[in-house]
């Protein structure tokens, strides 16, 4: 994948943590990268993300915190 083509929104970042990056492309991927390091990213369909989004909010990933 071409980088120029990722949409990539503003860092979401925590305090003194490391800054993540979303992003989507025309063909309707989505990508999850470090801040600065955009070339490295994982990638999965809008679905997925949209997905992993709800289940954040949701509060199923909280034994992580």
């Amino acid at each position: 994948m071409d980088n120029n083509t990722i949409a990539w929104e503003e860092p979401f970042c925590g305090e003194g943590a490391s800054c993540f990056r979303l992003g989507t492309d025309p063909q309707g991927n989505a990508y999850i990268a470090i801040a600065g390091a955009e070339h490295t990213y994982l990638t999965d369909s809008h679905d997925a993300l949209r997905s992993l989004i709800l289940d954040i909010k949701a509060g199923k990933v909280d034994h992580l915190l």
